[in-house]
């Protein structure tokens, strides 16, 4: 009998490639569970520190716990002053994820644990990345803008302190709880693309820093997280409500695609963007101007409804749909979308990378190595004759 042949050119989907203990996301049911607990049962509930102390540690803090972490995470905010000089020196049109996958190999060099290969260090080589991203992150939103970099406040919260180092005010508790919970949402989501590089790294056994920056750089994609920062651009160039029917029947009708509708994995409407609706629609309403909540809502509710009737399917909303105008409403740069995305996924890439290489490694092998089918036809059935530089003629 015939040997079955494998499935070609599906982007993966489909196709499990490991277990994991970490998340798990339901795309029939629109569950996104991180280590048992339903994210619309963390987000708003549990802060941004109990969930990076779950992912990490594989249980919700205790209050000794909690305060320990948080004590750990407000203690490394700090970069090097050496990567600020560095930062200050880059074009102040480099792209915020291309500044921010720069600087984390730089970060490795002054680890005092990058070259231990354990659990233990893994899991301190986390904590710091997970408290210096945000730092990263505003310093270079200020260096760009020709203002001074704001230190950390090792008082605040992680969501709080973001905000704080961005617009060097104190943020009240309204603004740190909805960052605080958009954090909680964006922590983690399996094995998504970013996720997937970092343990694809991770499982040659290169240290955390390397790992950590593929996942960088596949969030930083249009099609992954920067997908966020393609909404507010759409949701800016519509203008106003009264434009929407128009849009969505010329994107319709030119194959185009309604950013933040569609995702690779749901088959309902992604949980975690009915938590951020509200929060959309409150900042609206405190600022006096609802419109980008608006005309948010009238792209899903007619986008949805249009797509019905041309394609004869369903579509549905996704995370970055409602994200988007929610930053907006904070004042947050539209290119720190996606930035914002890594300040609290770097949670979940800390754990997947620790549990690639110090947990279930009997599930898999070490190293990922898949395979490929090469449909090369250079020369026909037969090996391609080497030609010397001085014989070969132009085509």
């Amino acid at each position: 009998m015939e040997a079955c042949k494998p499935v070609l050119n599906t982007g993966l989907r489909g196709v499990t490639i490991a277990s994991t203990k970490v998340s798990d996301v339901d795309g029939a049911k629109g569950k996104l569970i991180y280590r048992g607990y339903l994210v619309k049962d963390l987000a708003g509930k549990a802060t941004f520190e109990e969930v990076v102390h779950l992912l990490l540690f594989e249980r919700l803090p205790d209050q000794g716990e909690l305060a320990a972490i948080r004590r750990q995470i407000a203690d490394q905010r700090a970069i090097p002053a050496a990567i600020l000089t560095a930062m200050q020196g880059m074009p102040k049109d480099a792209l915020p994820m291309d500044v921010l996958q720069a600087t984390v190999p730089m970060l490795a060099n002054y680890d005092p644990d990058i070259r231990n290969f354990d659990i233990d260090s893994a899991g301190r080589m986390a904590i710091r990345l997970i408290a210096k991203f945000p730092t990263i992150v505003a310093a270079w939103d200020r260096i760009r803008n020709g203002k001074a970099p704001i230190d950390p406040d090792p008082a605040l919260s992680q969501a709080a302190n973001l905000l704080h180092m961005l617009s060097g005010e104190a943020p009240d508790d309204e603004l740190t709880g909805f960052m605080d919970a958009a954090l909680v949402l964006h922590a983690e989501h399996s094995f998504n693309a970013s996720t997937f590089a970092a343990r694809e790294v991770a499982s040659t056994k290169a240290h955390m820093y390397a790992a950590v920056a593929a996942g960088v750089g596949s969030l930083s994609g249009p099609l992954h997280g920067g997908a966020n920062t393609r909404v507010m651009q759409m949701l800016l160039a519509i203008g106003d409500v009264d434009k929407v029917d128009d849009y969505i029947a010329n994107i319709l009708d030119t194959g185009g695609v309604i950013m933040g509708l569609g995702h690779a994995v749901y088959q309902v409407d992604d949980p975690r963007a009915h938590i951020l609706a509200p929060m959309s629609l409150a900042l609206g309403q405190r600022s006096g101007d609802t419109r980008w909540y608006d005309l948010s809502k009238a792209l899903e509710v007619k986008g949805k409804a249009a797509f019905k009737q041309r394609k004869g399917k369903d579509i549905f909303v996704n995370v970055d749909f409602y994200s988007a105008s929610l930053y907006y409403y904070m004042g947050i740069a539209v290119d720190l979308f996606t930035p914002i995305f890594a300040i609290s996924r770097i949670a979940g890439w800390c754990a997947h990378v620790i549990e690639e290489q110090f947990g279930g490694a009997e599930a898999k092998p070490t190293l990922y190595r898949p395979e490929s089918d090469y449909i090369g036809d250079y020369c026909g059935p037969d090996e391609c004759a080497f030609v010397p530089l001085n014989e070969r003629k132009p085509e």
